[in-house]
């Protein structure tokens, strides 16, 4: 099988035009756009995205998927004007050309999951009736500390509402101490795409294929034409913002943030090449 490559190119650099360096450095073709120029993807205006579009059609680089903070806030906290802005990131997404957007299932107090379930499905049905008709797939991905953070959860989810697809994060998963070959079984037939991301039991972040990630045997398994390298290496521009109190630490440490990053994709291209697979 022969794969694509994407990544956050802003744990490179925090510039766009940093961002198209890093991922022609490494032959990579397709961006998970997520930080730029100082803004997370979210906030960028209409003419923001429009010149994004220009300089990486001048590049050759597509953009994969949105990588979007949609549903990454409590579940207590106002919904309507969240959802505003989901649909501005809609048009966002039309202009980019992304046919995904990455989204979460909402900060659930401790041990309230029961209580508040009813409320996380109508949310995120509210995303998936808003996105209807406009070809672009919406993607749960699995975090510490939201209603999704469980292989469990993870399916009741994509059991509830089909429509919407899954990111399996391997390193997200370790986080929450699932096993992620465990919650590969119950959630890959509703997988669009992967996150490479890996991590120590203890949850520190590693290269892909140190960690207890079980990435081998993940790419063994996967088969759709598209990884995405998050690498998570560094604490790169913006990594406060993005994680809040939730924090992926790095384990090693590295002189900059391009060579953590392309270390991450070093460290995939290595592992598909030990499971005969191929990057095209």
């Amino acid at each position: 099988m022969s794969f694509k490559l994407a990544a956050f190119a802003d744990e490179a650099q925090g510039s766009l035009e940093g961002q198209i360096k890093a991922l022609k450095r490494n032959g990579i073709e397709c961006l998970e756009i997520r930080g730029v120029d100082g803004e997370n993807v979210s906030d960028i205006t209409p003419k923001k995205a429009e010149e994004i579009r220009k300089r990486l059609d001048e590049n050759n680089i597509r953009v994969w998927s949105i990588g979007s903070p949609y549903g990454k806030i409590g579940i207590t906290e106002d919904f309507e004007s969240h959802l505003d802005k989901f649909k501005r990131g809609l048009e966002t997404a039309q202009i980019l050309g992304a046919k995904n957007i990455r989204l979460f299932s909402f900060y659930i107090p401790v041990g309230e999951y029961d209580k508040y379930r009813e409320e996380v499905m109508k949310r995120l049905y509210c995303f998936v009736r808003s996105a209807k008709g406009s070809n672009i797939t919406l993607c749960h991905e699995n975090e510490k500390g939201i209603y999704g953070d469980t292989g469990e959860r993870c399916l009741e989810i994509h059991r509830s509402i089909p429509e919407l697809r899954a990111v399996f994060d391997p390193a997200n998963f370790i986080q929450c101490g699932e096993d992620t070959i465990r919650a590969w079984q119950m959630i890959s037939p509703y997988v669009k795409y992967m996150h490479i991301k890996d991590a120590k039991p203890d949850g520190f972040v590693v290269p892909a294929g140190k960690g207890a990630g079980n990435i081998h045997y993940l790419l063994s398994r996967y088969k759709n034409p598209v990884l995405t390298i998050e690498p998570h290496l560094s604490v790169f521009e913006g990594f406060d913002k993005l994680e809040g109190e939730n924090k992926s630490i790095p384990m090693y440490h590295y002189p900059s943030s391009d060579i953590a990053f392309d270390t991450a994709v070093n460290s995939l291209k290595e592992l598909l090449k030990e499971n005969e697979k191929w990057i095209g």
